[in-house]
């Protein structure tokens, strides 16, 4: 006769759905106004690179402005679609929040976008609206940004960033070394002419370049993703011998395993990551061993945050990390992360933010230093000289 057993019964407790969170309410000015307007500046000459040619740079501009009458200012170059998205997405979003949220706000705006399409114009147009409010920020808390977020250096290296594939061999070698002379030790110029087609034409020109700089300074090559992949590996070949230390996208960014084959068959740096709009895409590239440098643009892979995030995670796979383009920008972002190698000093950018704004970034030799003595990004828009270029 078997013997009865006892039977053990389970009382299950459903939680109850916890309540949805309520937004960030802190003390102090709140976002009154935000403004969005569009410029385009004409280039100095015909501009090309080893893919795409343009005559002309656009900025997407916000203003934001606090209800203790503080007015932030950010900017992305991109697209003026960039402006719509802003208008009728972003600012909803951020109006009447309190400034000091501007960490939740770069949260919901990211949210807000899934549906349209994060990367791309929508990343740049974030980046816009985040970079505003964090000048707002520092204006508000009476502080340069690098200062208020707590900055690892005073300074960041820089290199000399042009040399576009219209320039004559004469303009291009005056303006590279006409950066040498000014005390930076490296630049970098345009390769890949025509989609690649034109190799003889990019070795004799990184020659003339190399004659030009002298043997000490460091010279960098960038194709634009413009060669194959037994182009780009045959021609690093050649200019490795002229000293070229840097390779920046010998083949698109987007061919990940193709970028890592390069990179293991060339002598120089590989460099990648301008087309950067989100976090995971870098830890995607960084996960496929496809660059040794690693470079992110706060105008495009979501502002601030999205470019800490970005140096966060070259930081923790041991790969240098380097800022591209907006020097006005970086200066400052470049002086707050853990590590940079340097950032990029673009001509074409150079010229925008010079037309555009006082209290620029101070460049000293190889250097470049934010002013410790103006709040959020230091800058001051010259209103009259760059509405000029306003078109919407």
């Amino acid at each position: 006769m078997r013997e009865a057993r006892a039977v053990t019964t389970y009382r299950v407790i459903v939680p109850t759905q916890p309540p949805a969170p309520r937004p960030i309410a802190l003390p102090g000015p709140t976002i009154a106004r935000l403004e969005v307007h569009i410029y385009q500046v004409p280039t100095a000459t015909p501009e090309a690179d080893g893919t795409i040619a343009w005559d002309s740079t656009s900025v997407v501009l916000v203003e934001a402005t606090a209800s203790s009458g503080q007015i932030g200012v950010g900017f992305s170059y991109a697209s003026r679609a960039a402006a719509e998205v802003i208008h009728r997405m972003l600012f909803p979003i951020a109006s009447g929040r309190p400034v000091d949220a501007v960490r939740a706000i770069w949260g919901d705006m990211i949210k807000a976008v899934r549906n349209a399409g994060q990367p791309g114009i929508a990343a740049t147009a974030i980046s816009a609206v985040d970079i505003a409010l964090w000048d707002l920020k520092g204006r508000v808390a009476q502080l340069p940004l690098f200062r208020l977020l707590g900055a690892h250096r005073e300074g960041v290296p820089i290199y000399g960033s042009g040399g576009f594939t219209t320039y004559s061999e004469e303009q291009l070698c005056r303006q590279l070394s006409g950066w040498v002379e000014a005390g930076i030790p490296r630049v970098k110029m345009k390769i890949g002419k025509d989609w690649g087609t034109e190799p003889d034409v990019d070795i004799r020109r990184v020659e003339s370049a190399r004659k030009a700089i002298g043997p000490d300074a460091e010279l960098y090559v960038d194709a634009n993703g413009g060669y194959t992949v037994k182009e780009a590996t045959a021609v690093a070949g050649q200019v490795a011998n002229l000293g070229v230390t840097w390779f920046e996208e010998p083949v698109s960014s987007d061919q990940l395993s193709q970028l890592a084959f390069v990179r293991e068959h060339i002598p120089m740096r590989v460099a990648a990551g301008e087309y950067g709009y989100s976090p995971w895409y870098f830890r995607e590239m960084l996960g496929a061993e496809a660059v040794d440098v690693i470079q992110a643009d706060a105008t495009r892979c979501l502002g601030v945050d999205g470019f800490f995030e970005a140096a966060a995670l070259a930081h923790a796979f041991g790969v240098p990390f380097s800022a591209h383009t907006a020097p006005a920008i970086h200066a400052h972002l470049g002086c707050i992360v853990p590590a940079i190698l340097n950032v990029e000093y673009f001509s074409d950018h150079l010229r925008v933010e010079d037309l555009f704004f006082d209290g620029l970034p101070r460049r000293v030799g190889g250097y470049l230093y934010p002013d410790p003595d103006r709040p959020g990004f230091g800058w001051e828009l010259k209103r009259p000289d760059a509405d000029k270029y306003r078109v919407a």
